[in-house]
């Protein structure tokens, strides 16, 4: 194994893809070597991190730490290593089947070659799993990145025409999609412990494939087109070789990106902090921290604040701006996940309600639990809780006495037009 040779593989797929992709569907492959060389390797990472997440580091809130057994978490990454892999192919076979309708040519090898290079991108962005809080930000970017790179693979693995490249890659992505949330619900199911919405209509075949721009998957397709300028100054960048204009310019690639196509500056720390108010809900507060970081590009805002009761029933508010990611939360309109879990403990659901995405989870034998909601596919407040005077209701009253539709209605402040 030329570990070199991979490493500059995956250097060049994620910074010059425009460029790779004509060498990569240019080179002598097989099914195997493809395996061997490349997907058995990179497969790994997203079953590791996750591992690593689950069972090492856990799952924190106030305090407590959970985390996955041992023995189940090793279990669960050998499952999810051996499904990704599986998927991997049933992707491949997918983009196959797919080829002439879209008018393409068929050819196993070179469908394996577009399902495992796309995928790349995904599975080096797992490592962030470890992250908090924002980790799952830069797992979406790749995922986002990967729509991208299918998107400019296709007609050069494939053969497919540019302008049928579009509907090519939604409709594979869809399908996709699908096939992780089974793996998802698979490896969930060990280690414990959709709908899809789209925007595609097609008959008969590919050449009846429309697309509404106004929806989230237009959107997506916007975004591929936009992206072509800055994949332009990358490759300028690296005929250059200069090392620090290659790295400005995949972070710049990296930004425009994660903004849907924009250059986002997020809220600065004093803008955050008035959604921090000193009472809440009866509760005075009695810790506060705001911050602004941001890098490749990206920028984040995030303030904090704790709140306790006479009782001593605590709540912790966060407020995120994710700024320079906003166009990633796109993805949640993408999935389109709602889901409903009951237990004889407890309970958690995730739904939309006047076009807002949110998540309500409660543990009766804790007695506490969480109210999140996302606003303007940019913000994200989050309220959890815990004490015997608590419950859902009281936290649900307490967020939505915050000023949301304020905060909601600065979703433009800062964002400069790609």
């Amino acid at each position: 194994m030329d570990f070199s040779k991979l490493i500059a593989r995956v250097k060049g797929i994620l910074l010059t893809p425009k460029t790779e992709w004509p060498v990569i569907a240019a080179e002598a492959e097989t099914v195997a070597g493809l395996y061997k060389n490349y997907i058995l390797i990179l497969a790994a990472i997203p079953a590791v991190f996750g591992f690593i997440k689950g069972s090492v580091i856990g799952y924190t809130m106030f305090g407590v730490t959970v985390r996955t057994p041992f023995v189940s978490g090793i279990f669960g990454m050998l499952v999810a290593y051996g499904l990704t892999l599986v998927v991997v192919y049933l992707v491949a076979m997918i983009i196959n089947a797919l080829a002439p309708s879209f008018g393409g040519e068929k050819n196993q090898t070179q469908a394996l070659k577009a399902a495992a290079y796309t995928y790349t991108a995904s599975w080096i962005a797992s490592v962030a799993t470890v992250i908090p809080w924002i980790g799952w930000l830069v797992v979406l970017a790749g995922a986002a990145y990967g729509i991208y790179l299918l998107y400019l693979g296709l007609p050069h693995t494939m053969r497919c025409p540019q302008e049928k490249s579009v509907g090519y890659t939604i409709v594979t992505i869809i399908i996709g999609f699908v096939l992780s949330i089974v793996v998802g619900m698979v490896v969930g199911g060990i280690t414990a412990a959709g709908t899809t919405a789209g925007a595609i209509n097609y008959g008969n075949s590919s050449s009846n494939v429309t697309i509404d721009t106004d929806s989230t998957l237009g959107k997506f397709a916007a975004m591929g087109q936009q992206l072509e300028k800055q994949s332009k100054k990358i490759e300028a960048a690296k005929r250059s070789g200069d090392a620090n204009a290659q790295a400005e310019a995949a972070g710049a690639m990296l930004g425009a990106m994660l903004g849907g196509g924009d250059q986002v500056e997020a809220l600065p720390p004093d803008a955050i902090k008035q959604f921090l108010p000193e009472k809440l809900a009866g509760f005075k507060r009695e810790s506060i921290s705001v911050e602004r970081s941001g890098a490749m590009g990206v920028q984040v805002s995030t303030g904090r604040a704790t709140y306790r009761d006479a009782n001593e029933n605590r709540l912790q508010l966060e407020v995120t701006d994710m700024g320079g990611a906003k166009g990633i939360m796109a993805l949640a309109g993408f999935a389109n996940v709602e889901s409903d879990k009951q237990t004889d403990y407890g309970y958690e659901k995730t739904y939309k309600q006047d076009g807002r995405l949110i998540n309500e989870r409660w543990d009766n034998n804790g007695n506490n639990g969480e109210f999140g909601i996302i606003l303007g596919d940019r913000f994200s407040v989050k309220l959890s809780g815990n004490g015997e005077g608590l419950d859902m209701n009281i936290l649900k009253s307490a967020l939505s006495s915050l000023n949301l539709g304020g905060l909601e209605a600065m979703k433009n402040q800062g964002v400069k037009q790609g």
